[in-house]
């Protein structure tokens, strides 16, 4: 289940709901003052760890909108 990242419309608060994409465009209310939210662009990746905890990238994973590699203009560094 991925993450998705809201703010709210009438107090301004970020927030982060973990709902099933089959979920992910219902309305989700803000959990400080229950006003009406927006859903964010939310970036997803995957990470993988080894014995010893050492963590890497998956490669193929990813999110944004070339689905990871970098190869698109959202990947540049601001």
């Amino acid at each position: 289940m991925p993450i998705y990242e809201y703010t709210c419309k009438t107090c301004a608060n970020d927030f982060e709901k973990l709902l099933p994409m089959s979920s992910m465009n219902e309305p989700t209310p803000c959990p400080r003052c229950e006003g009406e939210s927006i859903r964010r662009l939310s970036v997803f990746s995957a990470f993988s760890a080894t014995a010893n905890g050492e963590r890497s990238a998956v490669a193929g994973a990813g999110g944004g909108c070339c689905g990871g590699g970098g190869a698109c203009a959202c990947a540049a560094a601001f």
